[in-house]
């Protein structure tokens, strides 16, 4: 959760405290106060979301991590191994079989050894001449399924963590607005209680957040002269 939207939920949930220990039965107040309430529910729902998108996809990530070394380190050497001693009967077959480098995205890891599943589905008998071991493709089968399917689970994880964090937004400001509406009346209501209205500005104050000042670029160091003449 952004720290803006942090505070002005901490604003938010003082200001209703703040309504509940001094009721009024004006309609309108009674109605601003539901309005607030229910808004801080769905803030809280959406909160509880985007914490559960974020953690889905750094499980997802972590899982699909591990995943990917599997493939690179036990199960692709193997059959590229073997693919390339097979090469011996069909040449074409050397090129297909390569090891995808470890610094390559996720999509193009999966999508090279997706391939290589697929070439060595329709060459088991050779491989296995070749010495494939009989549960090597069932298991590459299984890990690029795996694989997949941490991918499509942080992709979606991370699509409904952005979304949670655009609602709320959205509702952090519909709080500010509620906020001021009743900062109004309550400036009205406590006008001549000192008291109450000190407490209604502590309920109501949203801290500043602090500003970080970005870090300046160095200037670059213009040349001397003798540089100058020895470019020419």
């Amino acid at each position: 959760m952004r720290s803006v939207v942090r505070v002005r939920l901490e604003a938010g949930a003082r200001v209703l405290q703040f309504t509940r220990t001094h009721p009024s039965t004006e309609p309108g107040y009674v109605t601003l106060l539901g309005t607030l309430e229910a808004s801080l529910t769905r803030a809280g729902e959406i909160a509880t979301r985007q914490h559960n998108g974020l953690a889905i996809a750094r499980g997802a990530k972590t899982r699909r991590m591990e995943l990917r070394r599997e493939l690179h380190v036990q199960v692709l050497p193997h059959l590229i191994r073997v693919g390339q001693a097979a090469a011996k009967n069909q040449p074409d077959l050397a090129k297909r079989f390569v090891l995808p480098s470890s610094s390559v995205t996720y999509k193009t890891y999966l999508t090279a050894a997706t391939a290589m599943l697929n070439l060595a589905e329709t060459q088991r008998d050779l491989l296995v001449s070749k010495g494939l071991t009989g549960s090597a493709l069932e298991d590459l089968g299984r890990l690029v399924k795996e694989f997949e399917t941490a991918s499509n689970d942080a992709r979606n994880a991370r699509v409904q963590h952005i979304g949670a964090r655009t609602d709320l937004d959205l509702v952090a400001g519909e709080i500010m607005e509620i906020i001021r509406i009743l900062d109004g009346i309550n400036r009205y209501r406590f006008g001549k209680d000192p008291e109450g209205m000190a407490e209604w500005n502590a309920a109501k104050q949203v801290p500043a957040l602090p500003f970080r000042t970005p870090t300046p670029r160095p200037e670059p160091t213009p040349p001397k002269p003798g540089d100058v003449a020895s470019a020419a």
